[in-house]
């Protein structure tokens, strides 16, 4: 490992919303920089928002505000969603700060006085959505090549950097650095991309059509390109023209992480642009894949974004940030499903992870409460402790080779070895037997290793982890890989185990349950007596109004194949939205009786997969004893009215 390590992801839009793929990038970010400040590395870890360009703009023009305020409102979505998901970022950079600005006009200045930036007048195509010009040969079927939108034909001067001067020198850096770009099949794409005449990039754009921007420093008529301000965010962050000492502890970056989709612009423009400052390159841009609905891309347009918050509400962050990094292989597309996210989580968490801490803590607790030293081997632990050595060492080798998903295998790998080796020796039979010797063993063995296991996790999962190490006696002891290295790891014997929850309490997932009324199922009382009153949870106006309940017109009904209880409706929800919706009414209601009705329906619910039949909503209805009734209104309401 270096004994630095500067890593960055790329600068988010703020005109965006934070989804799964921009969570994706800053979480990996956040453990690679965790897991090296846990080595004991000089880590620095930066993110930030790209803030100028037309989009912004426009943006601001349709909301009656300025494009800086537009952007000061926006940026705070991505602020807040970092900090909700425990992002350790040292710098948060945005474009419209004077620290980053000055940067750029003094590189637009040095690299126009050595004649890499000229003028010239530029006649081709323009998209808006991606702010890029195209030539007529990059278009497909006459639209963007990137976006798929409509483009625009332009003639007017601009101002060129001589990209095309570095096309042989680009090729033959990737050729001869193979760790520069990452995966290594990405390498091949951007040596496909420069088999074609490389051409000029143009870095400005005219006032009069665009004004939000960097205005260059020698023609004030002009703004700078947007991609070709923010990728200056990378060096302009850490000191670039302004502190010299601290430029060259930070750079060259270590890792520079990207998208997929925007592979060109740092694999070609990027290091064009230091080649020509006289900088030295990046040691590696890695480009990891999407996150695909099925097998299809994520977009606003088809409604099938991931929201981060939906999935920490149901998980936590800590699984969340776990299912983002185990579920991807590093370069490669994964799919995003809730179903998945859910079993992940009981399958890796609440049945291997923490039932394995559960049952260390109940034995030791009924032992005594206090880890004991061990005694006689049971001849069962090699295996257990082998799984434990070999994922300290596996996890530093897929470090160092991109390969986190199967670092985190390597970890529940042992994790489950645990659990075998506590089958195996069956210390609820020693404790029974009063065998002492052998039952300390057990105890001593399983609180070590998770100690071990709880540090490799940390990065991925902090929270969690600091409560697993709290509750095996290491109540604020700051534990690190480097220590996992070195052998100065704390015995655990004499620590004092504490009562807890589970650290990972099992997401029932009960399909029926899902599709059913809220009704209590009523309890039998051989007695006649009146039942002791029950304790209501209040709640607040505020937490009532999360609740969106509307009205809606079934306009479909049948019985779902398979299940006796389950109607399988369509609901018309006002504004032409026709949802699909499964209700557990099928023994009070026929497809027939139901179809028609204006019902009410919780519309804002998290859709679920109930028998394989997609379900938006949750219809109400009033249980009272074996009967059952739809809520309905009063009088005639139109599908889609507001209830509250």
């Amino acid at each position: 490992m270096n004994s630095k390590f500067y890593v960055t992801t790329p600068i988010y839009y703020v005109n965006d919303k934070p989804h799964i793929g921009h969570a994706y990038t800053t979480v990996l970010a956040d453990v690679l920089a965790s897991f090296h400040r846990s080595m004991g590395d000089d880590t620095y870890f930066l993110t930030g928002t790209d803030e100028h360009g037309q989009k912004v703009e426009n943006a601001a023009a349709k909301n009656g505000i300025s494009p800086q305020q537009h952007a000061d409102e926006t940026v705070v979505r991505f602020q807040e969603l970092w900090k909700e998901l425990g992002i350790t970022n040292d710098d948060f950079i945005r474009t419209t700060e004077a620290r980053h600005k000055e940067v750029v006009r003094e590189v637009l200045q040095e690299l126009y006085d050595k004649g890499e930036i000229y003028k010239d007048e530029y006649t081709g195509w323009y998209c808006v959505g991606c702010e890029r010009y195209f030539t007529e040969k990059d278009l497909v079927e006459g639209k963007c090549p990137d976006c798929g939108r409509e483009v625009s034909a332009l003639q007017e001067p601009n101002y060129f950097f001589r990209m095309s001067k570095y096309q042989d020198w680009l090729i033959d850096y990737i050729k001869t650095h193979p760790g520069f770009i990452q995966p290594a099949f990405r390498a091949n794409e951007t040596l496909g991309f420069l088999k074609q005449p490389l051409v000029d990039l143009c870095i400005s754009r005219p006032k009069a059509r665009l004004s939000w921007g960097i205005e260059l420093p020698f023609d004030s008529d002009y703004v700078c390109y947007v991609w070709f301000d923010a990728l200056i965010n990378y060096i302009s962050a850490v000191g670039y023209r302004r502190n010299d000492a601290e430029f060259a502890r930070r750079w060259p970056a270590r890792c520079q992480l990207i998208g997929k989709d925007i592979l060109n612009t740092h694999s070609v423009y990027w290091p064009t642009m230091l080649k020509a400052m006289g900088i030295e390159m990046p040691k590696t841009i890695f480009a990891h894949g999407w996150w695909l609905t099925g097998n299809t891309k994520m977009s606003k347009s088809l409604g099938n974004v991931v929201n981060p918050r939906e999935m920490i509400g149901l998980v936590g962050v800590d699984a969340f940030r776990y299912f983002l990094m185990a579920e991807m292989t590093l370069g490669n597309d994964a799919s995003f499903t809730k179903e998945a996210l859910l079993r992940r989580y009981n399958s890796d968490l609440a049945n291997d992870l923490g039932n394995l801490l559960s049952r260390v803590v109940k034995l030791t607790l009924r032992a005594g409460g206090v880890i004991p030293a061990p005694g006689e081997s049971t001849g069962n632990e090699a295996e257990f402790n082998a799984a434990v050595e070999s994922a300290v060492s596996g996890m530093r080798s897929c470090l160092e080779n991109m390969k986190l998903d199967q670092g985190l295998a390597a970890v529940l790998n042992a994790v489950r070895a645990g659990n075998r080796y506590v089958e195996q020796c069956a210390p609820w039979a020693m404790a029974k037997n009063n065998d002492t010797a052998h039952l300390n063993t057990v105890l001593y063995t399983v609180a070590a290793n998770l100690r071990k296991l709880g540090v490799l996790l940390a990065p991925v999962m902090p929270g969690k982890m600091a409560e697993l190490q709290r509750v095996l006696g290491g109540e604020n002891e700051v534990l690190t890989i480097g220590d996992l290295a070195s052998g100065n790891f704390a015995d655990p014997a004499g620590r004092t185990v504490l009562e807890s929850e589970p650290l990972f309490p099992r997401i029932q997932i009960e399909e029926e349950k899902a599709a059913a009324p809220c009704a209590k199922p009523e309890k039998k009382s051989k007695e006649k007596a009146a039942p002791a009153p029950e304790a209501v949870e209040l709640v607040t106006i505020d937490q009532f109004c999360k609740v969106k309940l509307k009205t809606a017109k079934v306009v479909a009904a049948e019985k779902l194949e398979g299940a006796d209880k389950l109607l399988k409706l369509k609901i018309d929800i006002g504004e032409a939205e026709v949802r699909p919706l499964v209700a557990g009414v099928a023994k009070y209601y026929t497809p027939e009786e139901i179809m028609g009705k204006t019902i009410v329906v919780v519309s804002n619910l998290q859709p679920a997969t109930i028998r394989g039949a997609e379900s938006r909503g949750m219809l109400l209805a009033a249980k009272f004893g074996k009967e059952l009734r739809l809520v309905t209104v009063d009088g005639d309401v139109p599908a889609g009215a507001d209830i509250g």
